[in-house]
């Protein structure tokens, strides 16, 4: 399987998890191992940044990780910059998730925040990863602005819903120009192999992981449907058919008289 360049980045996992949410300190170290990822991201604004290496990640050996830290909680671009200088400044990354909330009820990103703190943050010297709703063209007027990854929700934050507009999440990854990182609603392995399968470059996870009753397994498994599901895409599918198509060969075969 490829690795996945992210600006002048280069992982070697295609699954990105969160931290945080997991009952104990034990458990989310366990889940980490058990996903093979590459990245951790987490929210800035809910970690101590004077401890955050040994409360927030505590049992974990950061050395082996890329850090992305997000910037949720912030309502304008200017307090997403803001939140992200305080990372850098922490020495916790140099790669931020731009994450602009316009709505509570559904935690959908403000369009034109996000927009302007993409642009921002670029400016800034951010590898910047974009959080965004399954809307096309938001997709792409991040892209204008210079980001480095595009992340469309799959559904709800939180929802396990699975990837209720395949239609549009199709056209984003068909349209990209820079990698197509699924995030957010997420719930079973097999929600992660579809995606990889329509061609995602990625997928980043926290709830579907956190919340199972067996974190290390569920981990274990949506590390296996990402490799799965992104086999399946580069070894090219066969198309779908309303019709059977015999597998044996129709042609030289004898016939009963």
């Amino acid at each position: 399987m490829s690795v996945l360049q992210i600006g002048e980045k280069t992982l070697q996992s295609r699954l990105l998890l969160g931290t945080g949410k997991y009952r104990t300190p034990e458990e989310q170290v366990e889940a980490v191992e058990a996903s093979g990822t590459g990245v951790l991201t987490f929210a800035v604004r809910r970690i101590p940044l004077d401890n955050a290496r040994e409360e927030t990640f505590q049992g974990l050996d950061l050395a082996r990780y890329e850090m992305l830290p997000n910037t949720a909680g912030a309502d304008t671009a200017e307090e997403a910059l803001r939140t992200a200088r305080l990372a850098r400044e922490a020495g916790l990354c140099d790669m931020i998730k731009v994450e602009v909330i316009g709505c509570s009820e559904t935690l959908l990103p403000d369009p034109v925040e996000t927009i302007k703190a993409t642009r921002m943050l670029v400016e800034d010297g951010f590898t910047v990863l974009t959080y965004t709703s399954d809307d096309v063209v938001l997709a792409k007027r991040v892209q204008e602005a210079g980001c480095h990854a595009v992340m469309p929700a799959a559904a709800p934050i939180g929802s396990g819903l699975g990837i209720v507009n395949p239609y549009n999440l199709k056209q984003i990854i068909a349209q990209a120009q820079v990698p197509v990182i699924v995030d957010a609603g997420i719930g079973t392995p097999s929600h992660a192999a579809q995606a990889m399968e329509m061609g995602a470059d990625g997928v980043l996870l926290n709830s579907a992981v956190a919340g199972a009753g067996d974190p290390e397994k569920m981990a274990e498994a949506m590390k296996a449907a990402v490799t799965a599901g992104r086999l399946a895409f580069e070894s090219g599918p066969i198309p779908p058919r309303d019709t059977a198509f015999a597998s044996s060969p129709q042609t030289g075969v004898s016939r009963p008289s």
